[in-house]
């Protein structure tokens, strides 16, 4: 099998590369590549990349991410977020290989309390998550054989996350002030690309798995409840702390106004992947406390 990886320096790309690594030879580019295009804003370079490649499964780990600065630069969310996605996809299409994409909760409005299911209504409330729902209209649109899979919180080992801006706030202050009207699940990009390779194997048996899936890890807690349990478990691992474990206050989102508008649900619901690919999906607790683990060095 040929794989072709786009996005592999992000932080669900780097996983990917370990966990594509057994399924046959990975072909993973990033924007700055220089034998073959990966810059999603060239996207007849893009085409012209799936054309040399002629890969069996295209997965996209690619994508405008920074959700406050996409408010300010619409037309370059839409071109990496919706235009290269499509074109990646009319490819496939034409080729008969697959196309893995990753979409993302802000493709809702965010309202009320039980998790989304692949079948509600949509309605995003930034250019993030409207760029992000039509690059998957735009897969779905060109019939080629995909799996989408929205997620949300996706944190990494490697690199800047919530975990160690919170970590390095509670060296640095006596208190701190943490959304708790956020509601979601903290998703490990390794556990991303785990359930990614896995779904692979699937989907090259059973062609009719294509389609649309939530994957989350399990369970549910607030920004506050993810920075209470980093804090904790530094704490107990022996980390010198500043702030004390009554100092971390609850507020409401109004409290950080940001250009982007938050959804305030990020619920869920992943009964379809784990049905159709028999798995099992790990509370977000295990795969923090694992993260943690390698961050803190112990």
């Amino acid at each position: 099998m040929k794989i072709l990886l786009l996005g592999k320096n992000g932080q669900v790309g780097w996983e990917l590369q370990r966990s594509l690594a057994p399924l046959g030879e990975v072909i993973a580019l990033d924007s700055d590549s220089s034998e073959l295009c990966g810059d999603f804003t060239k996207l007849g370079g893009i085409a012209e990349t799936v054309r040399r490649v002629a890969p069996d499964v295209i997965v996209n780990a690619a994508a405008h991410t920074a959700v406050d600065k996409a408010e300010s630069e619409p037309e370059l969310a839409r071109a990496i977020n919706a235009l290269a996605p499509g074109v990646l996809a009319h490819e496939a299409k034409q080729s008969g290989a697959w196309l893995i994409h990753y979409s993302t909760d802000y493709v809702f409005d965010g309202s009320g309390d039980r998790p989304w299911l692949e079948t509600d209504p949509v309605g995003p409330l930034s250019v993030y998550g409207s760029t992000k729902l039509e690059g998957e209209q735009l897969i779905r649109q060109s019939g080629c054989k995909h799996l989408i899979f929205r997620t949300s919180w996706v944190y990494g080992a490697r690199g800047g996350n919530f975990a160690r801006t919170m970590l390095r706030l509670a060296r640095e202050r006596d208190k701190l002030s943490v959304i708790n009207d956020q509601i979601g699940a903290p998703t490990g990009a390794d556990l991303l690309a785990d359930i990614t390779a896995h779904a692979i194997r699937t989907a090259q048996q059973r062609p009719e798995v294509s389609g649309l899936y939530h994957l989350v890890a399990g369970g549910e807690t607030s920004w506050h409840g993810y920075a209470s349990f980093v804090i904790d478990f530094a704490r107990l691992e022996g980390v010198e702390l500043k702030v004390a474990p009554d100092a971390i206050q609850a507020v409401p989102t109004s409290a950080f106004p940001t250009p982007a508008i938050r959804p305030h649900n990020s619920r869920m619901d992943t009964s379809k992947l784990q049905h159709t690919f028999n798995l099992n999906l790990p509370l977000w607790q295990a795969g923090v406390a694992r993260m943690l683990t390698e961050i803190l060095g112990k």
